[in-house]
Protein backbone atom coordinates (compact mmCIF):
# COMPACT_ATOMS: atom_id res chain seq x y z
CA UNK A 1 0.00 0.00 0.00
CA UNK A 2 3.00 2.25 0.81
CA UNK A 3 4.76 1.61 -2.39
CA UNK A 4 1.82 3.01 -4.62
CA UNK A 5 1.29 5.92 -2.15
CA UNK A 6 4.87 6.86 -2.38
CA UNK A 7 4.43 6.78 -6.20
CA UNK A 8 1.32 8.29 -6.41
CA UNK A 9 2.95 11.43 -4.28
CA UNK A 10 6.13 11.52 -6.58
CA UNK A 11 3.83 11.39 -10.02
CA UNK A 12 2.06 14.32 -8.35
CA UNK A 13 5.28 16.13 -7.74
CA UNK A 14 6.91 15.89 -11.16
CA UNK A 15 2.95 16.70 -12.71
CA UNK A 16 2.90 19.60 -10.83
CA UNK A 17 6.47 20.42 -11.40
CA UNK A 18 5.84 20.46 -15.39
CA UNK A 19 2.61 22.75 -15.34
CA UNK A 20 4.66 24.82 -13.14
CA UNK A 21 7.10 25.36 -16.00
CA UNK A 22 4.52 25.58 -17.97
CA UNK A 23 4.79 22.27 -20.01
CA UNK A 24 2.85 21.17 -22.89
CA UNK A 25 -0.51 18.97 -21.33
CA UNK A 26 0.78 15.39 -23.01
CA UNK A 27 4.36 15.92 -22.17
CA UNK A 28 3.45 16.58 -18.65
CA UNK A 29 0.57 13.72 -18.40
CA UNK A 30 3.29 11.36 -19.92
CA UNK A 31 6.37 12.53 -17.76
CA UNK A 32 3.88 12.08 -14.74
CA UNK A 33 3.02 8.49 -15.70
CA UNK A 34 6.50 7.53 -15.90
CA UNK A 35 7.08 8.80 -12.92
CA UNK A 36 4.36 6.61 -11.43
CA UNK A 37 5.36 3.67 -12.86
CA UNK A 38 9.40 4.43 -12.31
CA UNK A 39 8.79 5.45 -8.48
CA UNK A 40 6.32 2.25 -8.40
CA UNK A 41 8.84 -0.33 -9.56
CA UNK A 42 11.71 1.69 -7.38
CA UNK A 43 9.88 1.45 -4.62
CA UNK A 44 8.65 -2.32 -5.29
CA UNK A 45 12.70 -3.26 -5.80
CA UNK A 46 13.80 -2.21 -2.69
CA UNK A 47 10.83 -3.94 -0.41
CA UNK A 48 11.59 -7.12 -2.37
CA UNK A 49 15.44 -6.74 -1.51
CA UNK A 50 14.34 -6.82 1.86
CA UNK A 51 11.58 -9.44 1.71
CA UNK A 52 14.64 -11.83 0.26
CA UNK A 53 17.21 -11.22 2.90
CA UNK A 54 14.15 -11.99 5.40
CA UNK A 55 13.33 -15.34 3.60
CA UNK A 56 16.95 -16.10 3.55
CA UNK A 57 17.48 -15.92 7.43
CA UNK A 58 14.36 -17.84 8.13
CA UNK A 59 15.88 -20.80 5.22
CA UNK A 60 19.05 -20.61 7.45
CA UNK A 61 17.05 -21.24 10.37
CA UNK A 62 15.59 -23.91 8.91
CA UNK A 63 18.44 -25.62 7.12
CA UNK A 64 21.08 -25.63 10.29
CA UNK A 65 18.58 -27.12 12.13
CA UNK A 66 18.21 -29.83 9.52
CA UNK A 67 22.23 -30.15 9.47
CA UNK A 68 22.26 -30.31 13.09
CA UNK A 69 19.74 -33.20 13.20
CA UNK A 70 21.88 -34.75 10.37
CA UNK A 71 25.00 -35.03 12.12
CA UNK A 72 22.88 -36.25 15.30
CA UNK A 73 22.18 -38.97 13.38
CA UNK A 74 25.58 -39.67 11.82
CA UNK A 75 27.14 -39.95 15.15
CA UNK A 76 24.75 -42.59 16.33
CA UNK A 77 25.23 -44.85 12.95
CA UNK A 78 27.09 -47.74 13.12
CA UNK A 79 26.92 -47.54 17.25
CA UNK A 80 25.77 -50.62 19.06
CA UNK A 81 23.24 -50.69 21.32
CA UNK A 82 21.51 -47.23 20.14
CA UNK A 83 18.14 -47.04 21.30
CA UNK A 84 16.31 -45.89 18.38
CA UNK A 85 12.89 -45.26 20.17
CA UNK A 86 14.68 -42.46 22.09
CA UNK A 87 16.58 -41.45 19.20
CA UNK A 88 13.62 -41.19 17.23
CA UNK A 89 12.00 -39.07 19.94
CA UNK A 90 14.94 -36.63 20.44
CA UNK A 91 14.84 -35.69 16.84
CA UNK A 92 11.14 -35.34 16.92
CA UNK A 93 11.58 -32.82 19.82
CA UNK A 94 14.34 -31.03 17.55
CA UNK A 95 11.74 -30.92 14.99
CA UNK A 96 9.61 -29.34 16.73
CA UNK A 97 12.45 -26.43 18.38
CA UNK A 98 13.15 -25.62 14.63
CA UNK A 99 9.39 -24.94 13.39
CA UNK A 100 8.77 -23.17 16.76
CA UNK A 101 12.03 -20.65 16.03
CA UNK A 102 10.35 -20.58 12.51
CA UNK A 103 7.17 -19.80 13.56
CA UNK A 104 8.21 -16.54 15.56
CA UNK A 105 10.50 -15.72 13.55
CA UNK A 106 8.33 -15.19 11.03
CA UNK A 107 6.71 -12.36 12.86
CA UNK A 108 9.89 -10.16 11.40
CA UNK A 109 7.85 -10.53 7.89
CA UNK A 110 4.88 -8.51 9.62
CA UNK A 111 6.37 -4.70 9.12
CA UNK A 112 6.57 -5.76 5.42
CA UNK A 113 2.49 -6.10 5.03
CA UNK A 114 2.07 -2.17 4.55
CA UNK A 115 4.81 -2.25 1.49
CA UNK A 116 3.31 -5.22 -0.10
CA UNK A 117 -0.42 -6.27 -0.49
CA UNK A 118 -0.01 -10.16 -0.24
CA UNK A 119 2.69 -10.14 2.54
CA UNK A 120 -0.40 -10.87 4.40
CA UNK A 121 -1.48 -14.17 2.91
CA UNK A 122 2.78 -14.91 2.44
CA UNK A 123 2.65 -14.95 6.15
CA UNK A 124 -0.24 -17.16 6.50
CA UNK A 125 1.09 -19.99 4.39
CA UNK A 126 4.49 -19.98 6.08
CA UNK A 127 2.06 -19.85 9.84
CA UNK A 128 0.38 -22.70 8.23
CA UNK A 129 3.15 -25.16 7.49
CA UNK A 130 4.83 -24.71 10.65
CA UNK A 131 1.77 -24.82 12.84
CA UNK A 132 0.69 -28.09 11.03
CA UNK A 133 3.92 -29.65 11.73
CA UNK A 134 3.76 -28.56 15.23
CA UNK A 135 0.33 -30.14 15.51
CA UNK A 136 -1.65 -27.09 16.49
CA UNK A 137 -4.69 -27.61 14.56
CA UNK A 138 -7.24 -25.71 16.35
CA UNK A 139 -4.60 -22.57 15.19
CA UNK A 140 -4.17 -24.34 11.63
CA UNK A 141 -8.04 -24.28 11.39
CA UNK A 142 -8.57 -21.12 12.32
CA UNK A 143 -5.90 -19.79 9.26
CA UNK A 144 -7.70 -21.99 6.87
CA UNK A 145 -11.05 -20.42 7.96
CA UNK A 146 -9.25 -16.87 7.74
CA UNK A 147 -11.56 -14.71 5.04
CA UNK A 148 -10.61 -11.36 3.01
CA UNK A 149 -8.57 -10.90 0.33
CA UNK A 150 -5.37 -10.38 2.36
CA UNK A 151 -5.55 -12.67 4.77
CA UNK A 152 -6.06 -16.47 4.67
CA UNK A 153 -3.06 -18.46 2.97
CA UNK A 154 -2.20 -18.81 -0.40
CA UNK A 155 -2.56 -22.49 -1.37
CA UNK A 156 -0.46 -22.44 -4.30
CA UNK A 157 1.17 -26.13 -3.54
CA UNK A 158 0.04 -29.68 -2.78
CA UNK A 159 1.21 -29.96 0.92
CA UNK A 160 -1.26 -26.77 1.68
CA UNK A 161 -4.13 -28.05 -0.36
CA UNK A 162 -3.71 -31.70 1.44
CA UNK A 163 -3.11 -29.96 4.75
CA UNK A 164 -6.55 -28.16 4.39
CA UNK A 165 -8.18 -31.48 2.96
CA UNK A 166 -6.84 -33.29 5.73
CA UNK A 167 -8.12 -31.09 8.30
CA UNK A 168 -11.42 -30.69 6.47
CA UNK A 169 -11.89 -34.75 6.83
CA UNK A 170 -11.04 -34.68 10.30
CA UNK A 171 -13.48 -32.11 11.53
CA UNK A 172 -15.83 -34.28 9.57
CA UNK A 173 -16.55 -31.99 6.80
CA UNK A 174 -16.86 -34.74 3.41
CA UNK A 175 -18.71 -32.24 1.26
CA UNK A 176 -15.66 -29.89 2.05
CA UNK A 177 -12.87 -32.30 1.42
CA UNK A 178 -14.37 -32.91 -2.14
CA UNK A 179 -15.01 -29.37 -3.33
CA UNK A 180 -11.32 -28.22 -1.81
CA UNK A 181 -9.89 -31.17 -3.95
CA UNK A 182 -11.92 -30.68 -7.40
CA UNK A 183 -11.05 -27.11 -7.10
CA UNK A 184 -7.20 -27.11 -6.34
CA UNK A 185 -6.18 -30.58 -8.38
CA UNK A 186 -7.03 -29.33 -12.01
CA UNK A 187 -4.03 -27.10 -11.16
CA UNK A 188 -1.46 -30.07 -10.77
CA UNK A 189 -0.39 -31.77 -13.55
CA UNK A 190 1.67 -35.24 -13.88
CA UNK A 191 3.58 -35.79 -10.27
CA UNK A 192 2.59 -33.04 -8.84
CA UNK A 193 -1.26 -34.32 -8.52
CA UNK A 194 -0.02 -37.43 -6.92
CA UNK A 195 -0.28 -36.54 -3.32
CA UNK A 196 -3.86 -34.65 -3.60
CA UNK A 197 -5.31 -38.01 -5.46
CA UNK A 198 -3.91 -40.60 -2.56
CA UNK A 199 -5.31 -38.25 -0.12
CA UNK A 200 -8.85 -38.13 -2.13
CA UNK A 201 -8.94 -41.71 -2.51
CA UNK A 202 -7.77 -43.16 1.22
CA UNK A 203 -10.46 -40.82 2.45
CA UNK A 204 -13.22 -42.62 0.19
CA UNK A 205 -11.65 -45.89 1.10
CA UNK A 206 -11.98 -44.64 4.79
CA UNK A 207 -15.85 -43.63 4.16
CA UNK A 208 -16.29 -47.27 2.15
CA UNK A 209 -16.65 -45.45 -1.18
CA UNK A 210 -14.45 -47.89 -2.51
CA UNK A 211 -15.63 -47.48 -5.76
CA UNK A 212 -15.05 -43.71 -5.84
CA UNK A 213 -11.67 -44.40 -4.81
CA UNK A 214 -11.18 -47.14 -7.49
CA UNK A 215 -12.66 -44.82 -10.55
CA UNK A 216 -10.61 -41.83 -9.47
CA UNK A 217 -7.08 -44.07 -8.80
CA UNK A 218 -7.80 -45.40 -12.60
CA UNK A 219 -7.42 -41.51 -13.90
CA UNK A 220 -4.57 -40.66 -11.51
CA UNK A 221 -1.97 -43.32 -11.88
CA UNK A 222 -2.34 -42.55 -15.61
CA UNK A 223 -2.26 -38.94 -15.36
CA UNK A 224 0.44 -38.89 -12.63
CA UNK A 225 2.50 -42.17 -13.69
CA UNK A 226 3.05 -42.74 -9.53
CA UNK A 227 3.25 -46.39 -8.40
CA UNK A 228 1.58 -46.24 -5.27
CA UNK A 229 -1.37 -45.03 -6.86
CA UNK A 230 -1.11 -47.42 -9.76
CA UNK A 231 -0.45 -50.62 -6.65
CA UNK A 232 -3.46 -48.77 -4.88
CA UNK A 233 -5.78 -49.05 -7.75
CA UNK A 234 -4.69 -52.82 -8.38
CA UNK A 235 -5.48 -53.25 -4.54
CA UNK A 236 -9.05 -52.46 -4.75
CA UNK A 237 -9.40 -53.68 -8.64
CA UNK A 238 -8.90 -57.34 -6.66
CA UNK A 239 -11.05 -55.83 -3.97
CA UNK A 240 -8.79 -56.02 -1.18
CA UNK A 241 -9.22 -52.19 -0.05
CA UNK A 242 -7.63 -53.64 3.47
CA UNK A 243 -3.79 -53.96 1.06
CA UNK A 244 -4.61 -50.18 0.41
CA UNK A 245 -1.57 -47.78 1.76
CA UNK A 246 -0.12 -44.54 0.61
CA UNK A 247 3.10 -45.70 2.53
CA UNK A 248 5.09 -45.45 -0.60
CA UNK A 249 5.01 -41.35 -0.40
CA UNK A 250 7.05 -41.80 2.19
CA UNK A 251 7.39 -38.53 4.77
CA UNK A 252 4.93 -36.48 2.24
CA UNK A 253 1.94 -38.47 3.68
CA UNK A 254 3.32 -39.16 7.33
CA UNK A 255 3.30 -35.54 7.08
CA UNK A 256 -0.23 -35.07 7.25
CA UNK A 257 -0.24 -36.80 10.58
CA UNK A 258 -3.06 -39.58 9.24
CA UNK A 259 -1.62 -42.13 9.49
CA UNK A 260 1.84 -43.29 11.74
CA UNK A 261 4.73 -44.27 10.00
CA UNK A 262 6.04 -47.52 10.87
CA UNK A 263 7.69 -47.70 14.41
CA UNK A 264 11.51 -48.11 14.03
CA UNK A 265 13.07 -51.63 14.25
CA UNK A 266 15.34 -51.76 17.46
CA UNK A 267 18.88 -51.73 17.12
CA UNK A 268 20.45 -55.80 18.32
CA UNK A 269 23.20 -55.99 20.12
CA UNK A 270 25.60 -58.07 19.25
CA UNK A 271 27.99 -60.25 21.18
CA UNK A 272 30.01 -63.01 22.61
CA UNK A 273 26.69 -65.24 24.95
CA UNK A 274 29.18 -66.32 26.87
CA UNK A 275 30.97 -63.26 28.01
CA UNK A 276 30.82 -63.37 31.85
CA UNK A 277 31.02 -67.49 32.33
CA UNK A 278 33.78 -68.86 33.40
CA UNK A 279 34.85 -72.73 32.37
Amino acid sequence: MFSLLIAAAVSILVVVALLAAQIHTGTTVFFGIVALLAAYYLVGYLVRRKIKAVQNDLQAILVGGQQRISRKIQQVQGKPGVNIKLLQRQIESDQKNIFREALEYTKRFEPLKRWNLLMGRQIATMRLQFLYQLKEFEQVDELLASRGLFKGPLLMEPMSVAMKMARQYKNGDMAGVEKTFKRHVKWFRGSRGTLLYALMSWIQVKQGETEKARLLLQDAKESTGDETLTYNWERLCNNKPKSFSNAGLGDEWYGLYLENPPAPKQQRVRGNQFKGRGF
